[in-house]
């Protein structure tokens, strides 16, 4: 197990996350998706802290509470030394019949923390990130409500969820002019059947020195490798058909998987260990977050960090899953070339 700091900060996160969105069970949004109680989770994050993973990450919407809950029982009855593990959490969506329980204002962050921290019994949240965008909420009045749980010791850092490569450029512009804590992290769907981020996301958080934790790198099972073109899955493993989620270009999808399978007997790993090494391999990726919901499962992801990619197979992956020329793209790569003839590799000035 790789450890990588999270974005321009001292805090090394294991190159996987434990997901806890199978946890709880709670709701009809939540229950297709895990319903695993307190001694499940105690299972799969032992499994997890053995292997060497010292990143979990879950949010006060899932399973109406219960997810956190479970999460921070099983740290105590685990005994997981506080220093041993990085929490991460997230507050935005509803948590209450009201208008104002819900968003990212001032008011709704600071309750939400209090709740997060009384559910998971700790004294403070490593990562506290908002968990999508508000677009009633000024994004200073958000910034300012993390800056306080930073600066009460509640939260160590932040991060959002979800946003567009333009909304975390100006918080972090707004948050330098206003010397308030800086977003240190952005988790997002990534996959290699998936690959939107990096027209826009990617170049700005290599930039920005933004860690990036991955969320669903299995496109919701589908890169499991148990479903087949017209829908059907393997032996029963039917997750997309009661929750088909997140989108995908299946053809993209299908065109991944087909590559993926001879570079999985290749390496003789699972094609769902593929498509996460594959994502391990690209340099903006600081953390993976993979759920299950049997240590069996956990294990196969966890055992994709061994997978070494050869520079062919990331080669084939990429021409495989290649996102489509889209403008302003094509016009940079173009324009780009202009200047080629006259740089170095290693030296970026102009020749004379």
């Amino acid at each position: 197990m790789r450890y990588h700091p999270l974005g321009r900060t001292g805090l090394l996160v294991s190159e996987l996350c434990l997901g806890t969105m199978t946890f709880g069970g709670v709701g009809d949004r939540w229950a297709p998706i895990g319903d695993l109680q307190q001694q499940e989770a105690d299972s799969l994050l032992r499994v997890a802290l053995d292997a060497g993973v010292n990143f979990v990450d879950t949010a006060n919407v899932y399973s109406q509470g219960q997810s956190e809950q479970i999460t921070g029982q099983a740290l105590r009855n685990l005994g997981v030394a506080r220093d041993d593990v990085v929490v991460a959490t997230k507050a935005l969506a509803p948590m209450g019949s009201g208008p104002n329980a819900r968003g990212a204002s001032r008011a709704h962050i600071l309750a939400q923390a209090r709740a997060s921290l009384k559910r998971l019994q700790l004294d403070h949240v490593d990562l506290y990130q908002i968990h999508g965008v508000d677009p009633i909420t000024p994004i200073d009045e958000t910034l300012a409500a993390l800056d306080t749980l930073v600066r009460s010791g509640d939260v160590r850092y932040v991060g959002v969820s979800n946003w567009p490569a333009w909304r975390i450029a100006k918080a972090l512009g707004i948050a330098e002019r206003k010397n308030l804590t800086p977003l240190h992290s952005l988790q997002a769907y990534y996959t290699i059947a998936g690959r939107d981020l990096e027209r826009e996301l990617r170049p700005m958080l290599q930039s920005e020195q933004v860690g990036l934790m991955v969320w669903s790198p299995l496109a919701g099972g589908l890169l499991s490798g148990k479903y087949h073109r017209d829908g059907t899955s393997v032996a029963g493993d039917g997750r997309r058909a009661t929750f088909d989620f997140p989108p995908v270009d299946r053809d993209r999808a299908f065109a991944a998987i087909d590559a993926m399978r001879p570079i999985a007997e290749e390496h003789g790993c699972s094609v769902a260990q593929v498509a996460i090494a594959w994502l391990l391999h690209q340099p903006v990726v600081t953390s993976v977050i993979v759920g299950a919901r049997r240590p069996d499962q956990l294990l196969d992801n966890i055992s994709a960090t061994e997978v070494r990619l050869t520079a062919d197979n990331l080669v084939t992956l990429d021409a495989a899953s290649a996102l489509p020329p889209e403008y302003p793209g094509w016009m940079i790569e173009r324009q780009a070339a202009y200047r080629a003839p006259w740089m170095t590799p290693d030296d970026s000035s102009a020749k004379s």
